[in-house]
């Protein structure tokens, strides 16, 4: 890591600034936690968990493959769990370097990714009994992704970071494909589409940080 360490002054304000962003930029590349893990997680449980809703409940109620009606749900829950995990706990350390108003919005940021989706699992938990089990996928499916792409630009829009400002507009429109397309349409477009652009992004975000 290049560091300014000494008291030297510079003639050319423009090298001065220079150093000072090169100083920034390896600072937050330190504090920032590694994009790969931040996003692959996630991208591997959309890309598994969606896959198999697809293959259970393909379109036009179609069985592709006769999995058990459990597996699916079971596979993407214990996935977003241990995706949910990693990222908490990533978070958790790259806000134990840093105080003030960073840490305040990291943790407000992340309570709203606790309260959101717990609230609407809720909601939707009351509501499944009275919708058509062919479009419970699409309800649950479609809500979730639709929160997930909304808390992603929202974040950067705290953070002005555009590069998740894209991936949360993606997430949010192909979701709105997939929606629009319908049920099992929609699990496939969110494991390709979806899954894919999170390893995507995982792997910029990582490149872009060598």
């Amino acid at each position: 890591m290049a560091s300014i360490d000494d008291e030297s002054t510079f003639d050319d304000p423009a090298e001065a600034l220079r150093l000072i962003d090169l100083e920034r930029a390896n600072l937050e590349r330190e504090l920032a936690p590694d994009p790969r893990l931040m996003y692959w997680p996630w991208g591997l449980a959309w890309l598994i968990g969606s896959g198999l809703f697809f293959l259970r409940w393909g379109p036009d109620e179609r069985v592709l493959v006769a999995l058990p009606d459990w597996l699916p749900i079971t596979v993407m829950t214990v996935l977003l769990m241990v995706a949910g995990t990693i990222t908490g706990m990533l978070g958790a350390r790259s806000s134990r370097a840093v105080r003030g108003l960073s840490t305040r919005q990291g943790q407000m940021f992340g309570f709203a990714w606790s309260a959101g989706i717990a609230g609407l699992v809720l909601v939707f938990s009351r509501l499944s009994d009275v919708v058509p089990v062919s479009r419970q996928g699409i309800l649950w499916g479609g809500g979730l992704v639709a929160l997930i792409g909304a808390l992603y630009m929202a974040g950067a829009a705290i953070w002005d970071d555009r590069s998740t400002f894209v991936l949360g507009a993606w997430i949010s429109g192909i979701n709105i494909v997939g929606v629009l397309a319908g049920p099992g349409w929609h699990a496939l477009i969110v494991a390709v589409a979806g899954g894919g652009g999170l390893l995507v992004a995982g792997l910029i975000g990582w490149s872009r940080r060598r």
